[in-house]
């Protein structure tokens, strides 16, 4: 591209936080931003709506060979990753590729809450893949986001999703009590803009949050803020610590049994990412700081941050707000 503008390569682009990446990177001016989706992806509709913004579509996957790897990574300044969770040990070449052709600056697929090693498996693999961008030492930065805003609130009465999902949503753990960060999903990019032209961001950790919220409160807020009150309060499914520990020891066995079973995989998935912000309460941000993560709202003060209470008002005005749980 002929620019003086640093090229960013967003690694599938189209998903939840992929799209405000991208989305991010577009508004911000700063940048020539480029999308490498895969073969079956390139004539989806979002990969399509994309390019007509001016996102640049370069082809390719991680299984990839090397030699192919490096040639789509030719010309780019920044590498930014949102892969799938389950492929997330797959970023190994490509980041090795990355460091041969030149990249300045690694983001590894993080976008999630901070915590401790041994907690969550998921977490564990993403740990492995920082400790590899330091060995290879390339330049990088860690961005989490706490947990997606649009995960949190109970959904409405009038929702069509799946039972098990409205349960999720549903649920309160132990008291209600813990605290946890917070963000719009669709606010990501905006932040990254600003942290991956940032030299105090490089080789750190960065924690990108609009709220903290006791989990309690979340749940008035739905409750209010949707029109369904004591109806939906009546839907409250409270979970004990027991429960989490008794589902996370179902979850690893089923697990152990069969690595490959997507559904006890996410059940375990799911149940360690509970115990880890409502029992071991690591998404806050006290937490985060005690673990290195620089502050992104004392980074960019000027860079506006939704409270849950705003984003009830827009997430509960939408016909279906189950649909960020479906996936494209």
């Amino acid at each position: 591209m002929s620019t003086n503008k640093p090229t960013v390569l967003v690694l599938c682009g189209t998903g939840q936080p992929g799209r405000s990446i991208v989305d991010g990177l577009l508004e911000s001016g700063n940048f020539c931003v480029v999308m490498s989706v895969r073969p079956t992806s390139v004539t989806k509709p979002a990969t399509q709506t994309l390019k007509a913004s001016g996102v640049e579509i370069r082809v390719g996957a991680l299984t990839d060979d090397y030699e192919k790897l490096k040639q789509q990574l030719q010309g780019v300044d920044v590498l930014i990753s949102t892969v799938d969770a389950w492929v997330l040990g797959k970023q190994r070449e490509i980041f090795r590729a990355a460091k041969e052709v030149g990249i300045q600056r690694v983001v590894p697929c993080d976008w999630a809450t901070p915590g401790a090693k041994g907690v969550r498996f998921i977490a564990d693999v993403k740990r492995g893949i920082r400790e590899y961008l330091k060995e290879l030492g390339v330049g990088y930065t860690i961005i989490d986001v706490g947990w997606w805003a649009q995960l949190f609130l109970p959904l409405p009465l009038r929702s069509n999703a799946a039972p098990y999902v409205k349960a999720m949503t549903w649920s309160i753990h132990g008291t209600g009590e813990s605290r946890n960060l917070v963000t719009n999903v669709h606010h990501i990019g905006a932040f990254v803009a600003r942290i991956i032209a940032d030299p105090r961001t490089l080789n750190k950790s960065v924690i990108v949050w609009e709220d903290e919220v006791v989990q309690e409160d979340v749940h008035e807020i739905g409750e209010r803020v949707s029109g369904d009150g004591d109806a939906l309060r009546e839907k409250r499914i409270y979970v004990s610590e027991d429960d989490i520990k008794q589902q996370l020891a179902e979850g690893r066995a089923a697990f152990a049994k069969d690595p490959t079973d997507l559904q006890a995989t996410m059940k375990l998935t799911l149940a360690q990412s509970m115990n880890s912000m409502h029992f071991l309460q690591e998404n806050t941000l006290e937490n985060a700081k005690r673990l290195g993560y620089l502050d992104a709202r004392e980074l960019y003060p000027d860079l506006p941050a939704q409270s849950l209470e705003e984003f009830a008002k827009e997430f509960y005005s939408l016909a279906e707000p189950r649909d960020v749980y479906v996936r494209e």
